[in-house]
Protein backbone atom coordinates (compact mmCIF):
# COMPACT_ATOMS: atom_id res chain seq x y z
CA UNK A 1 0.00 0.00 0.00
CA UNK A 2 2.80 2.40 0.87
CA UNK A 3 4.52 1.99 -2.51
CA UNK A 4 1.19 2.51 -4.31
CA UNK A 5 0.73 5.77 -2.40
CA UNK A 6 4.18 6.92 -3.47
CA UNK A 7 3.17 6.30 -7.09
CA UNK A 8 0.35 8.82 -6.65
CA UNK A 9 2.13 11.50 -4.64
CA UNK A 10 5.34 12.04 -6.60
CA UNK A 11 8.16 13.43 -4.45
CA UNK A 12 5.94 14.32 -1.50
CA UNK A 13 6.71 10.88 -0.04
CA UNK A 14 10.13 12.26 0.85
CA UNK A 15 8.59 14.77 3.23
CA UNK A 16 6.05 12.21 4.48
CA UNK A 17 8.91 9.82 5.28
CA UNK A 18 9.92 12.10 8.15
CA UNK A 19 6.74 11.00 9.90
CA UNK A 20 8.62 7.75 10.64
CA UNK A 21 11.33 9.49 12.68
CA UNK A 22 9.59 8.77 15.97
CA UNK A 23 9.77 5.03 15.25
CA UNK A 24 13.44 5.17 14.28
CA UNK A 25 14.53 7.43 17.13
CA UNK A 26 13.12 5.00 19.69
CA UNK A 27 15.14 2.09 18.28
CA UNK A 28 18.25 3.80 16.89
CA UNK A 29 19.70 6.40 19.27
CA UNK A 30 23.22 6.14 17.79
CA UNK A 31 24.70 6.08 14.31
CA UNK A 32 27.22 3.70 12.74
CA UNK A 33 30.06 5.54 14.47
CA UNK A 34 28.47 5.12 17.90
CA UNK A 35 27.57 8.80 18.09
CA UNK A 36 24.20 10.02 19.32
CA UNK A 37 21.85 10.99 16.48
CA UNK A 38 20.20 14.41 16.53
CA UNK A 39 16.81 13.42 15.14
CA UNK A 40 15.61 17.03 15.33
CA UNK A 41 18.31 17.86 12.79
CA UNK A 42 17.08 15.02 10.55
CA UNK A 43 13.55 16.41 10.83
CA UNK A 44 14.83 19.82 9.68
CA UNK A 45 16.23 18.47 6.39
CA UNK A 46 14.32 19.34 3.21
CA UNK A 47 14.51 15.89 1.66
CA UNK A 48 11.99 16.72 -1.03
CA UNK A 49 13.62 19.83 -2.46
CA UNK A 50 17.31 19.22 -1.67
CA UNK A 51 19.69 19.38 1.27
CA UNK A 52 22.71 20.90 -0.47
CA UNK A 53 23.91 24.33 0.67
CA UNK A 54 23.83 25.73 -2.87
CA UNK A 55 20.38 24.25 -3.47
CA UNK A 56 19.00 25.82 -0.31
CA UNK A 57 20.44 29.22 -1.34
CA UNK A 58 18.99 29.02 -4.85
CA UNK A 59 22.40 28.91 -6.54
CA UNK A 60 22.34 27.33 -10.00
CA UNK A 61 25.59 25.35 -9.95
CA UNK A 62 25.26 24.23 -13.56
CA UNK A 63 25.21 27.88 -14.65
CA UNK A 64 28.12 28.64 -12.32
CA UNK A 65 30.18 25.78 -13.74
CA UNK A 66 29.42 26.78 -17.31
CA UNK A 67 30.41 30.37 -16.52
CA UNK A 68 33.61 29.27 -14.81
CA UNK A 69 34.51 27.02 -17.72
CA UNK A 70 33.97 29.89 -20.16
CA UNK A 71 35.82 32.46 -18.06
CA UNK A 72 38.91 30.46 -17.25
CA UNK A 73 39.31 28.68 -20.56
CA UNK A 74 39.02 31.86 -22.62
CA UNK A 75 42.56 32.96 -21.88
CA UNK A 76 45.83 31.17 -21.55
CA UNK A 77 47.02 33.73 -18.99
CA UNK A 78 46.75 33.03 -15.27
CA UNK A 79 43.56 34.64 -14.02
CA UNK A 80 42.62 35.66 -10.50
CA UNK A 81 40.15 32.94 -9.49
CA UNK A 82 37.94 35.56 -7.78
CA UNK A 83 37.61 37.69 -10.90
CA UNK A 84 34.47 37.42 -13.05
CA UNK A 85 33.23 34.37 -11.19
CA UNK A 86 29.65 33.97 -10.01
CA UNK A 87 31.01 32.47 -6.78
CA UNK A 88 33.84 33.92 -4.74
CA UNK A 89 36.55 31.59 -3.53
CA UNK A 90 35.23 31.90 0.02
CA UNK A 91 31.68 31.13 -1.08
CA UNK A 92 32.84 28.02 -2.90
CA UNK A 93 34.87 26.91 0.11
CA UNK A 94 31.95 27.44 2.49
CA UNK A 95 29.44 25.63 0.30
CA UNK A 96 31.69 22.62 -0.13
CA UNK A 97 32.63 22.49 3.56
CA UNK A 98 28.99 22.57 4.63
CA UNK A 99 27.91 19.92 2.11
CA UNK A 100 30.68 17.53 3.15
CA UNK A 101 29.79 17.93 6.82
CA UNK A 102 26.12 17.23 6.11
CA UNK A 103 26.99 14.18 4.05
CA UNK A 104 29.28 12.71 6.71
CA UNK A 105 26.57 13.22 9.30
CA UNK A 106 23.77 11.80 7.13
CA UNK A 107 25.64 8.77 5.85
CA UNK A 108 26.56 7.66 9.35
CA UNK A 109 22.82 7.43 10.02
CA UNK A 110 22.02 5.60 6.78
CA UNK A 111 24.82 3.12 7.48
CA UNK A 112 23.17 2.05 10.74
CA UNK A 113 19.62 1.71 9.42
CA UNK A 114 19.91 -1.78 7.92
CA UNK A 115 21.15 -3.38 11.15
CA UNK A 116 18.52 -1.59 13.22
CA UNK A 117 15.68 -2.51 10.88
CA UNK A 118 16.62 -6.18 10.55
CA UNK A 119 17.13 -6.64 14.29
CA UNK A 120 13.89 -4.88 15.18
CA UNK A 121 12.29 -8.13 16.31
CA UNK A 122 9.42 -6.36 18.06
CA UNK A 123 8.57 -4.57 14.81
CA UNK A 124 8.60 -1.12 16.32
CA UNK A 125 9.76 0.22 12.93
CA UNK A 126 7.09 -0.53 10.35
CA UNK A 127 8.76 0.85 7.24
CA UNK A 128 12.13 1.42 5.57
CA UNK A 129 10.78 4.54 3.88
CA UNK A 130 12.94 6.96 5.89
CA UNK A 131 16.34 5.41 4.98
CA UNK A 132 15.28 5.39 1.32
CA UNK A 133 14.36 9.06 1.58
CA UNK A 134 17.67 9.92 3.25
CA UNK A 135 19.56 8.04 0.52
CA UNK A 136 17.54 9.82 -2.19
CA UNK A 137 18.54 13.22 -0.77
CA UNK A 138 22.13 12.10 -0.21
CA UNK A 139 22.58 11.13 -3.87
CA UNK A 140 21.65 14.64 -4.98
CA UNK A 141 23.91 16.08 -2.29
CA UNK A 142 26.80 14.02 -3.68
CA UNK A 143 26.09 15.42 -7.14
CA UNK A 144 26.27 18.97 -5.72
CA UNK A 145 29.58 18.17 -4.01
CA UNK A 146 30.99 16.83 -7.28
CA UNK A 147 29.93 19.94 -9.19
CA UNK A 148 31.42 22.24 -6.53
CA UNK A 149 34.71 20.38 -6.83
CA UNK A 150 34.63 20.76 -10.60
CA UNK A 151 33.95 24.49 -10.26
CA UNK A 152 37.11 24.74 -8.14
CA UNK A 153 39.04 23.03 -10.92
CA UNK A 154 37.59 25.42 -13.50
CA UNK A 155 38.52 28.40 -11.30
CA UNK A 156 42.11 27.18 -11.12
CA UNK A 157 42.01 26.56 -7.36
CA UNK A 158 42.84 22.85 -7.31
CA UNK A 159 43.09 19.66 -9.29
CA UNK A 160 41.47 16.35 -8.35
CA UNK A 161 43.31 13.04 -8.07
CA UNK A 162 41.61 9.72 -7.35
CA UNK A 163 43.55 7.84 -4.66
CA UNK A 164 42.98 4.48 -2.99
CA UNK A 165 42.98 4.71 0.78
CA UNK A 166 42.77 1.10 1.99
CA UNK A 167 39.15 0.04 1.40
CA UNK A 168 37.95 2.97 -0.70
CA UNK A 169 38.99 5.29 -3.50
CA UNK A 170 38.50 8.97 -2.75
CA UNK A 171 38.95 12.24 -4.65
CA UNK A 172 41.83 14.26 -3.25
CA UNK A 173 42.08 17.99 -3.89
CA UNK A 174 45.59 19.14 -4.74
CA UNK A 175 46.72 22.76 -4.76
CA UNK A 176 47.53 24.58 -7.96
CA UNK A 177 50.65 26.72 -8.02
CA UNK A 178 49.75 30.28 -7.13
CA UNK A 179 46.42 29.38 -5.51
CA UNK A 180 47.71 27.87 -2.28
CA UNK A 181 46.91 30.95 -0.20
CA UNK A 182 43.41 31.39 -1.61
CA UNK A 183 41.67 28.40 -0.06
CA UNK A 184 42.27 26.00 2.82
CA UNK A 185 42.03 22.57 1.21
CA UNK A 186 42.29 20.75 4.54
CA UNK A 187 38.79 22.02 5.38
CA UNK A 188 37.24 20.51 2.27
CA UNK A 189 39.01 17.20 1.73
CA UNK A 190 36.89 14.06 1.49
CA UNK A 191 36.80 12.15 4.82
CA UNK A 192 35.15 8.99 3.44
CA UNK A 193 38.28 6.85 3.74
CA UNK A 194 38.92 7.97 7.29
CA UNK A 195 35.33 7.18 8.28
CA UNK A 196 34.99 3.85 6.44
CA UNK A 197 38.40 2.51 7.45
CA UNK A 198 37.92 3.61 11.03
CA UNK A 199 34.56 1.84 11.13
CA UNK A 200 36.10 -1.35 9.75
CA UNK A 201 38.95 -1.25 12.24
CA UNK A 202 36.51 -0.93 15.14
CA UNK A 203 34.47 -3.87 13.89
CA UNK A 204 37.59 -5.98 13.45
CA UNK A 205 38.72 -5.15 16.99
CA UNK A 206 35.29 -6.10 18.35
CA UNK A 207 35.35 -9.42 16.49
CA UNK A 208 38.85 -10.20 17.71
CA UNK A 209 37.87 -9.36 21.26
CA UNK A 210 34.90 -11.72 21.04
CA UNK A 211 37.00 -14.48 19.54
CA UNK A 212 39.59 -14.13 22.28
CA UNK A 213 36.86 -14.15 24.92
CA UNK A 214 35.21 -17.26 23.46
CA UNK A 215 38.54 -19.04 23.24
CA UNK A 216 39.48 -18.14 26.82
CA UNK A 217 36.12 -19.40 28.04
CA UNK A 218 36.52 -22.68 26.19
CA UNK A 219 39.98 -23.18 27.70
CA UNK A 220 38.69 -22.44 31.19
CA UNK A 221 35.52 -24.49 31.09
CA UNK A 222 35.95 -27.08 28.35
CA UNK A 223 39.69 -27.68 28.19
CA UNK A 224 40.52 -30.51 25.84
CA UNK A 225 36.92 -31.07 24.75
CA UNK A 226 36.40 -31.49 21.05
CA UNK A 227 33.35 -31.28 18.84
CA UNK A 228 32.01 -34.42 17.11
CA UNK A 229 34.01 -33.45 14.05
CA UNK A 230 37.22 -33.46 16.06
CA UNK A 231 37.93 -29.72 16.14
CA UNK A 232 38.53 -27.80 19.35
CA UNK A 233 35.52 -25.88 20.63
CA UNK A 234 35.94 -22.22 19.61
CA UNK A 235 39.27 -23.07 17.97
CA UNK A 236 39.66 -20.22 15.49
CA UNK A 237 43.07 -21.37 14.34
CA UNK A 238 44.90 -18.07 14.77
CA UNK A 239 44.55 -18.00 18.54
CA UNK A 240 47.19 -19.77 20.63
CA UNK A 241 49.27 -20.55 17.57
CA UNK A 242 52.09 -18.67 15.95
CA UNK A 243 51.53 -20.50 12.69
CA UNK A 244 55.18 -21.50 12.29
CA UNK A 245 56.99 -24.80 12.79
CA UNK A 246 58.21 -25.98 16.21
CA UNK A 247 61.73 -24.98 15.30
CA UNK A 248 60.64 -21.49 14.34
CA UNK A 249 61.70 -21.84 10.72
CA UNK A 250 59.65 -20.19 7.99
CA UNK A 251 56.86 -22.21 6.36
CA UNK A 252 57.56 -23.63 2.96
CA UNK A 253 55.68 -22.25 -0.04
CA UNK A 254 53.71 -25.50 -0.20
CA UNK A 255 52.65 -25.23 3.43
CA UNK A 256 51.65 -21.61 2.94
CA UNK A 257 49.51 -22.58 -0.06
CA UNK A 258 47.95 -25.44 1.88
CA UNK A 259 47.06 -23.05 4.66
CA UNK A 260 45.65 -20.55 2.19
CA UNK A 261 43.51 -23.25 0.56
CA UNK A 262 42.27 -24.49 3.92
CA UNK A 263 41.23 -20.97 4.87
CA UNK A 264 39.59 -20.46 1.46
CA UNK A 265 37.49 -23.59 1.86
CA UNK A 266 36.23 -22.74 5.35
CA UNK A 267 32.52 -22.22 5.63
CA UNK A 268 31.55 -18.57 6.04
CA UNK A 269 28.58 -16.19 5.75
CA UNK A 270 28.47 -16.55 1.95
CA UNK A 271 27.26 -20.15 2.26
CA UNK A 272 23.82 -18.85 3.27
CA UNK A 273 23.33 -17.80 -0.37
CA UNK A 274 23.97 -21.26 -1.86
CA UNK A 275 21.10 -22.95 -3.72
CA UNK A 276 19.36 -26.09 -2.47
CA UNK A 277 18.97 -29.34 -4.34
CA UNK A 278 15.33 -28.66 -5.29
CA UNK A 279 15.74 -25.16 -6.71
CA UNK A 280 13.90 -24.82 -10.02
CA UNK A 281 12.42 -21.56 -11.35
CA UNK A 282 14.63 -18.56 -10.64
CA UNK A 283 14.85 -14.99 -11.85
CA UNK A 284 18.36 -13.82 -12.61
CA UNK A 285 19.08 -10.12 -12.30
CA UNK A 286 22.03 -7.79 -12.78
CA UNK A 287 22.19 -4.02 -12.39
CA UNK A 288 24.67 -1.45 -13.63
CA UNK A 289 25.20 1.65 -11.53
CA UNK A 290 27.21 4.87 -11.58
CA UNK A 291 29.36 3.68 -8.67
CA UNK A 292 29.36 1.23 -5.78
CA UNK A 293 27.71 3.05 -2.86
CA UNK A 294 23.90 2.73 -2.99
CA UNK A 295 23.48 5.84 -0.85
CA UNK A 296 25.52 7.93 -3.31
CA UNK A 297 24.97 6.67 -6.84
CA UNK A 298 22.24 5.72 -9.32
CA UNK A 299 20.97 2.56 -10.97
CA UNK A 300 21.21 3.16 -14.73
CA UNK A 301 20.64 -0.30 -16.23
CA UNK A 302 18.87 -3.46 -15.14
CA UNK A 303 18.31 -6.74 -16.89
CA UNK A 304 16.47 -9.83 -15.76
CA UNK A 305 15.27 -13.11 -17.17
CA UNK A 306 13.92 -16.43 -15.93
CA UNK A 307 15.27 -19.94 -16.17
CA UNK A 308 14.20 -23.30 -14.78
CA UNK A 309 16.98 -25.34 -13.26
CA UNK A 310 15.00 -28.64 -13.24
CA UNK A 311 11.69 -28.43 -15.11
CA UNK A 312 11.47 -27.78 -18.86
CA UNK A 313 11.31 -24.30 -20.27
CA UNK A 314 7.62 -23.21 -20.43
CA UNK A 315 6.27 -24.21 -23.81
CA UNK A 316 4.30 -21.02 -24.36
CA UNK A 317 7.23 -18.64 -23.96
CA UNK A 318 8.60 -16.92 -27.09
CA UNK A 319 11.91 -18.34 -28.31
CA UNK A 320 14.90 -16.82 -30.05
CA UNK A 321 15.42 -13.67 -28.00
CA UNK A 322 18.15 -11.47 -29.49
CA UNK A 323 20.84 -10.35 -27.04
CA UNK A 324 23.34 -7.63 -27.84
CA UNK A 325 25.92 -10.37 -28.36
CA UNK A 326 24.71 -12.31 -31.38
CA UNK A 327 26.65 -15.39 -30.24
CA UNK A 328 24.47 -15.66 -27.11
CA UNK A 329 21.78 -18.30 -27.56
CA UNK A 330 18.51 -18.08 -25.67
CA UNK A 331 18.62 -21.72 -24.63
CA UNK A 332 16.37 -22.30 -21.61
CA UNK A 333 15.97 -18.61 -20.73
CA UNK A 334 12.64 -16.81 -21.03
CA UNK A 335 10.87 -13.65 -19.90
CA UNK A 336 13.80 -11.39 -20.76
CA UNK A 337 13.59 -7.68 -19.90
CA UNK A 338 15.99 -4.77 -20.24
CA UNK A 339 15.43 -1.46 -18.42
CA UNK A 340 17.39 1.79 -18.80
CA UNK A 341 17.24 4.62 -16.27
CA UNK A 342 18.40 8.21 -16.07
CA UNK A 343 20.43 10.46 -13.78
CA UNK A 344 19.86 14.05 -12.58
CA UNK A 345 21.17 16.94 -14.65
CA UNK A 346 24.14 17.69 -12.37
CA UNK A 347 25.25 14.06 -12.48
CA UNK A 348 24.93 13.96 -16.27
CA UNK A 349 26.86 17.21 -16.69
CA UNK A 350 29.98 15.77 -15.08
CA UNK A 351 29.96 12.54 -17.06
CA UNK A 352 31.41 9.27 -15.80
CA UNK A 353 34.39 8.04 -17.86
CA UNK A 354 34.87 4.91 -15.75
CA UNK A 355 31.30 3.72 -16.28
CA UNK A 356 31.43 4.69 -19.94
CA UNK A 357 34.52 2.57 -20.43
CA UNK A 358 33.12 -0.34 -18.43
CA UNK A 359 29.56 -0.48 -19.76
CA UNK A 360 29.41 1.75 -22.80
CA UNK A 361 26.72 3.83 -21.07
CA UNK A 362 27.34 7.59 -21.29
CA UNK A 363 25.51 9.25 -18.40
CA UNK A 364 25.77 12.58 -20.23
CA UNK A 365 22.93 11.24 -22.41
CA UNK A 366 20.80 10.10 -19.47
CA UNK A 367 19.33 13.40 -18.23
CA UNK A 368 16.69 13.71 -20.94
CA UNK A 369 12.99 12.95 -20.62
CA UNK A 370 13.64 9.66 -22.40
CA UNK A 371 15.19 8.22 -19.23
CA UNK A 372 13.36 8.24 -15.91
CA UNK A 373 15.30 7.99 -12.67
CA UNK A 374 14.76 4.66 -10.98
CA UNK A 375 14.47 6.19 -7.50
CA UNK A 376 11.72 8.49 -8.86
CA UNK A 377 9.80 5.77 -10.70
CA UNK A 378 7.49 4.00 -8.21
CA UNK A 379 5.76 1.92 -10.87
CA UNK A 380 9.08 0.41 -11.97
CA UNK A 381 9.95 -0.33 -8.35
CA UNK A 382 6.58 -1.99 -7.73
CA UNK A 383 6.90 -4.14 -10.85
CA UNK A 384 10.40 -5.24 -9.93
CA UNK A 385 9.43 -6.07 -6.36
CA UNK A 386 6.53 -8.21 -7.50
CA UNK A 387 8.88 -10.25 -9.67
CA UNK A 388 11.50 -10.58 -6.92
CA UNK A 389 8.89 -12.01 -4.56
CA UNK A 390 7.54 -14.69 -6.90
CA UNK A 391 10.57 -17.00 -6.87
CA UNK A 392 14.21 -16.90 -5.71
CA UNK A 393 16.26 -14.28 -7.47
CA UNK A 394 19.85 -14.94 -8.49
CA UNK A 395 22.73 -12.49 -8.77
CA UNK A 396 26.52 -12.75 -8.84
CA UNK A 397 27.75 -11.09 -5.64
CA UNK A 398 24.10 -10.64 -4.68
CA UNK A 399 24.88 -8.39 -1.72
CA UNK A 400 25.50 -5.64 -4.28
CA UNK A 401 22.01 -5.88 -5.81
CA UNK A 402 20.47 -6.38 -2.37
CA UNK A 403 22.07 -3.22 -0.98
CA UNK A 404 20.78 -1.15 -3.91
CA UNK A 405 17.29 -2.61 -3.69
CA UNK A 406 17.15 -1.81 0.04
CA UNK A 407 17.71 1.91 -0.66
CA UNK A 408 15.88 2.18 -3.99
CA UNK A 409 12.89 -0.15 -4.16
CA UNK A 410 9.78 0.77 -2.18
CA UNK A 411 8.69 -2.20 -0.09
CA UNK A 412 11.77 -4.35 -0.71
CA UNK A 413 13.25 -4.08 2.80
CA UNK A 414 9.89 -4.79 4.39
CA UNK A 415 9.29 -7.80 2.15
CA UNK A 416 12.77 -9.17 2.76
CA UNK A 417 12.40 -8.80 6.52
CA UNK A 418 9.06 -10.61 6.32
CA UNK A 419 10.75 -13.59 4.67
CA UNK A 420 9.08 -13.12 1.28
CA UNK A 421 12.32 -12.78 -0.71
CA UNK A 422 14.93 -15.48 -1.27
CA UNK A 423 18.37 -14.63 -2.67
CA UNK A 424 20.73 -17.06 -4.40
CA UNK A 425 24.28 -16.01 -5.23
CA UNK A 426 26.46 -17.64 -7.88
CA UNK A 427 29.63 -16.14 -6.38
CA UNK A 428 29.70 -18.61 -3.43
CA UNK A 429 28.77 -21.36 -5.91
CA UNK A 430 31.99 -20.52 -7.72
CA UNK A 431 33.95 -20.20 -4.50
CA UNK A 432 32.66 -23.33 -2.79
CA UNK A 433 31.96 -25.79 -5.62
CA UNK A 434 34.19 -24.83 -8.57
CA UNK A 435 37.75 -26.12 -8.26
CA UNK A 436 38.89 -23.71 -10.95
CA UNK A 437 38.36 -20.82 -8.56
CA UNK A 438 40.95 -21.83 -5.96
CA UNK A 439 43.64 -19.27 -5.05
CA UNK A 440 46.90 -19.14 -6.93
CA UNK A 441 49.71 -16.63 -7.31
CA UNK A 442 47.73 -14.64 -9.88
CA UNK A 443 44.51 -14.72 -7.85
CA UNK A 444 45.50 -15.01 -4.16
CA UNK A 445 41.87 -14.68 -3.06
CA UNK A 446 40.41 -16.98 -5.71
CA UNK A 447 39.11 -16.19 -9.18
CA UNK A 448 35.39 -15.69 -8.70
CA UNK A 449 34.42 -12.90 -11.07
CA UNK A 450 31.35 -13.54 -13.19
CA UNK A 451 33.59 -13.50 -16.26
CA UNK A 452 35.82 -16.27 -14.87
CA UNK A 453 32.94 -18.36 -13.50
CA UNK A 454 30.95 -18.15 -16.75
CA UNK A 455 33.98 -19.20 -18.80
CA UNK A 456 34.73 -22.20 -16.55
CA UNK A 457 31.11 -23.29 -16.82
CA UNK A 458 30.95 -22.94 -20.60
CA UNK A 459 28.58 -19.95 -20.60
CA UNK A 460 31.09 -17.51 -22.11
CA UNK A 461 33.67 -18.15 -24.80
CA UNK A 462 37.25 -17.85 -23.56
CA UNK A 463 37.96 -15.22 -26.23
CA UNK A 464 35.09 -12.99 -25.08
CA UNK A 465 34.59 -10.83 -21.99
CA UNK A 466 31.74 -10.10 -19.62
CA UNK A 467 29.66 -7.34 -21.24
CA UNK A 468 28.76 -5.35 -18.09
CA UNK A 469 25.18 -4.81 -19.18
CA UNK A 470 22.36 -6.08 -16.99
CA UNK A 471 20.59 -8.52 -19.29
CA UNK A 472 23.67 -9.97 -21.00
CA UNK A 473 25.43 -10.58 -17.69
CA UNK A 474 22.27 -12.10 -16.22
CA UNK A 475 22.08 -14.52 -19.12
CA UNK A 476 25.60 -15.89 -18.87
CA UNK A 477 25.17 -16.15 -15.09
CA UNK A 478 22.05 -18.32 -15.35
CA UNK A 479 23.52 -20.48 -18.13
CA UNK A 480 26.61 -21.03 -15.97
CA UNK A 481 24.51 -21.81 -12.90
CA UNK A 482 22.37 -24.40 -14.67
CA UNK A 483 25.39 -26.15 -16.19
CA UNK A 484 27.20 -26.11 -12.85
CA UNK A 485 24.22 -27.60 -10.99
CA UNK A 486 23.98 -30.32 -13.62
CA UNK A 487 27.62 -31.31 -13.11
CA UNK A 488 27.29 -31.21 -9.32
CA UNK A 489 24.16 -33.38 -9.42
CA UNK A 490 25.84 -35.98 -11.60
CA UNK A 491 28.82 -36.11 -9.25
CA UNK A 492 26.82 -36.05 -6.01
CA UNK A 493 28.44 -32.81 -4.87
CA UNK A 494 27.27 -29.32 -3.96
CA UNK A 495 23.59 -29.36 -2.96
CA UNK A 496 23.65 -33.15 -3.36
CA UNK A 497 26.71 -33.56 -1.16
CA UNK A 498 26.86 -34.17 2.56
CA UNK A 499 26.44 -30.49 3.41
CA UNK A 500 23.75 -29.77 0.81
CA UNK A 501 20.31 -28.47 1.66
CA UNK A 502 16.87 -29.53 0.42
CA UNK A 503 14.45 -27.01 -1.04
CA UNK A 504 15.39 -23.81 -2.85
CA UNK A 505 18.19 -22.92 -0.47
CA UNK A 506 19.40 -19.35 -0.70
CA UNK A 507 19.39 -16.50 1.81
CA UNK A 508 16.21 -15.24 3.35
CA UNK A 509 15.26 -13.52 6.57
CA UNK A 510 15.27 -16.24 9.22
CA UNK A 511 11.85 -15.63 10.72
CA UNK A 512 8.60 -14.97 8.92
CA UNK A 513 6.19 -12.48 10.41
Amino acid sequence: MQSMNEAKTGRSWLTEAKQDISQWSASMPKNADNERIDWHWVMSLDLEHGIGAAKSQGIDLIAVLNAADTTFSSTSEKTDPMQDSVLSVQQLHNLLKKDLAVRDRLESIIAQCNTTFMTDFDRLIASYRLPRALAYANRRLCDEIAVLRRIGVAMGLWTIAEERRERVIVPVLQSVAGAESLVNLNDIQDRTAQIVNGRAERRAAEREQKRASDYAMSRANLSGVTSPGGSKVFDYGSLGSAGGSAGGSADSAEAAQDRRLADYKKSDWRDAYLPGRDVDTVMGIDIETTGTDPARVYIIDAGFEFMNMISPRPAGEPAGYRYEQDYYETGDAYGQARLSFGVPAQNALLGNPLILDLTGIDVRDRASADFRLFDEWPEAQIGLLQRLEQQPYVAHNARFEHSFFMLNVAGYAESYRAGNITIIDTLPMSRRWDEGSIPDDEHPHGNNTLDAYAKRQGALDASKSERHLGLEDTHIMLVAMKHHLGVLHAEGRGPWGAGGRPGNGGKRCGKRW
